[in-house]
């Protein structure tokens, strides 16, 4: 830690000069706007990764509820089964497979002996229950002939302590669902289901389901309510989905296809998450994608977040960064096709074949999907071949959808030059741009798009993390270091509103026993989620968006890290507040006067939020979830001025009333 800061005074040295001097001043014209800024500036990308769907904000707690894993009783156990002994003491559970569609396996339990056979399911890591709130337990059952009287359920601690029960007696031959409400009556993060049975029989089962009824907007089968208030709390101009590279898949096999996650759930086409063995620091064989959080749910979810959807789908390649696999152009229509139905799905009549698909979900409402994005990080000459047949079949039947287009997983490089070119020459609307840097990178970079060509294409920076590390490597922290250095690259691209339209974090989510890439923005486990350093940043950017953007200048210059300093300045016509983001990334407190002119009227009394820690190297933890976090304190103007007081290592808001 000292030789960091030894280093960071000697890269600063001029500030602390200037400190002990006159302080400099900060013009902010709040008569001038310079642009308007996009509602979808600060926005929020998810991916399925790091057990953020199943096992995180879709709180099914049952994992592999139909049987349907590789491996079919991959998630269950059963201790003491039958399964390896000829004395029939017990018990045993098979697969069947019947048929060929989505949901075609279920488990045949073989009952030899009911007081010794138990089937159990350890959930996601475990299964969290709270002590007092209800949840759904739901299963199918059929009899094959007599002699199962009752199915016994019963959750239970890790002491086999029973938590709560239910029991179904069933009925026939046909498949019929039982479901029943029970209340935990301790809290418990690491519980488990224990199935048994009275008398000996053949039963089949299948759909096997633990769900909370306290949800997220109290949606039957809906987000877990602390992780979605999390990102409510973010207040996202946009919910990018669903990712990332589990758009492309390991292989087009695997590739995320829409149509398979829509409709009744249980007739949902699971598949493996594509990664479940990417990295061998966190190999995950049970990672899997239920589908239960699918396209009606993602739309739904952006819907209750106000945030426009932006849906990201294949473009025909799978990632580049294993098999590469391509279909053929002349191959290409059923994938066209698909993005077509989708803009059908999402905003079609429901006399139409998808509109009536939405509308038979619960939503005869269109959601007014208004950006489609091809591809996800896709680069070279077969994506913009794929990109330009996309653009032209979408545009020609949907011309008021604004086309998303990419650049490839780089900033730099001979890849993103080739991608620039063809986009300005394909006159693309809006291009994402993905960066994974350390925190020095995001410091030099913050004038970035200052150069960039006003009357080209406009910029959605679609992922971006500061890395403690490396790239993808498992010792990335979430440290405030990191943090702060993202904190200052965002007032660039603030101050660039005319050029840059959307931006979000990547990844959002992680599981903190089913982690596979960091740093993440919100960490959880099955009670628990909590912001980062970088979560609070980001907040509070996208709380004090703005609707104009304002210049904020030093010696006629804006702050783009001279003497450490980052700024940004906004107007919210909204409340009538000026505000501004200072970034000090300095080791050393630091003073400026601001001068605000351009108002008629300027109240004295403003609000400054500080985020701010003097230990770099400091994270948010479960256990201490706001240990960097904002606070707040009223400060003074003085006609026109202001005395900012700059903390070392802060990102410092003010918000003053202006007229």
């Amino acid at each position: 830690m000292m030789k960091k800061l030894l280093h960071l005074a000697a890269l600063f040295a001029p500030l602390f000069i200037s400190v002990n001097g006159r302080a400099q001043t900060l013009t902010v014209d709040a008569s001038k706007p310079a642009a308007d800024i996009q509602p979808t500036m600060w926005g929020i990308f998810f991916e399925d990764i790091n057990f953020a769907a199943d096992g995180g904000i879709y709180p099914e707690l049952v994992k592999n509820r139909s049987f349907e894993f590789d491996t079919p009783l991959m998630g269950w156990r059963q201790p003491n089964s039958d399964r390896h002994s000829l004395n029939k003491e017990s018990g045993m559970a098979v697969i069947i497979k019947e048929g060929s569609g989505p949901n075609k396996n279920y488990a045949r339990v073989t009952v030899h002996n009911a007081a010794g056979y138990r089937l159990i399911n350890d959930g996601f890591r475990g299964m969290g229950l709270k002590q007092g709130e209800a949840y759904t337990l739901s299963l199918k059952a059929r009899k094959q002939g007599e002699g199962v009287e009752k199915i016994n359920v019963r959750l239970l601690d890790g002491n086999n302590n029973v938590l709560g029960q239910a029991a179904f007696s069933p009925d026939g031959a046909e498949w019929k669902t039982y479901s029943a409400d029970v209340v935990p009556s301790a809290t418990e993060a690491r519980a488990h289901l224990e199935i048994t049975f009275e008398g000996n029989g053949v039963i089949d089962l299948d759909m096997i389901s633990l769900f909370p009824q306290d949800t997220f907007k109290g949606r039957k089968n809906g987000m877990r309510k602390d992780i979605a208030q999390l990102l409510a709390d973010l207040k996202p101009g946009f919910l990018r989905f669903p990712g990332g590279c589990i758009v492309e898949g390991r292989t087009l096999a695997e590739r995320y296809q829409w149509k398979k996650t829509v409709g009744p759930i249980e007739d949902r086409e699971l598949i493996v998450n594509r990664w479940n063995t990417e990295f061998n620091h966190r190999l995950t064989p049970d990672y899997y994608q239920s589908f239960g959080l699918g396209f009606f749910e993602y739309f739904q979810l952006a819907e209750d977040l106000a945030a426009e959807p932006l849906p990201i789908l294949n473009c025909g390649m799978a990632c580049q960064f294993n098999t590469g696999e391509l279909v053929p152009m002349e191959e290409l229509d059923p994938y066209i096709q698909d993005a077509l139905d989708l803009v059908e799905f999402a905003n079609g009549p429901v006399d139409s074949k998808w509109g009536k698909l939405r509308a038979d979900m619960g939503h005869p409402e269109p959601f007014n999907l208004k950006y489609l994005g091809v591809g996800n990080e896709q680069w070279g000459p077969d994506y913009f071949e794929r990109l330009e047949a996309f653009t032209t079949a979408i545009k020609s039947k949907y011309p008021e959808i604004v086309i998303v287009s990419g650049t490839g997983p780089f900033p730099d490089g001979e890849h993103f030059e080739y991608a620039e070119k063809k986009l300005k020459k394909a006159k693309a609307e809006i291009v994402d741009e993905h960066y994974y840097r350390n925190p020095k990178w995001f410091l030099e970079n913050a004038d970035r798009y200052d150069g960039y060509d006003r009357n080209s294409y406009k910029i959605f920076a679609g992922e971006y993390a500061a890395q403690s590390v490396a790239i993808a490597s498992p010792d990335n922290k979430n440290n405030w270091e990191c943090a702060l250095a993202e904190a200052a690259y965002m007032t660039g691209l603030e101050r660039n509103a005319d050029v840059v339209y959307m931006t979000s974090y990547a990844p959002l989510l992680a599981h903190v026993d089913g982690w596979q890439w960091t740093p993440d923005l919100i960490w959880f486990d099955n009670l628990r989620a909590m912001g980062t350093p970088n979560y609070y940043v980001q907040k509070l950017f996208s709380n004090h968006s703005g609707t104009t953007l304002l210049s904020i200048l030093e010696n006629g210059k804006p702050l783009t890290g001279q003497g450490g300093l980052y700024a940004s300045a906004v107007l919210d016509k909204r409340t009538g507040e000026t505000i501004l983001k200072i970034v000090n990334a300095s080791g050393q407190p630091v003073e400026r006067d601001i001068r605000i002119d351009g108002a008629r009227r300027i109240n004295p009394s403003a609000v400054k939020i500080v985020l701010q820690s003097d230990d770099l190297q400091a994270v948010n933890t479960l256990d201490e979830p706001t240990r960097i976090s904002p606070s707040e304190e009223s400060v003074r103007v003085r006609g026109k001025n202001l005395k900012a007081q700059l903390a070392p290592y802060s990102l410092n808001v003010y918000k003053i009333k202006t007229h």
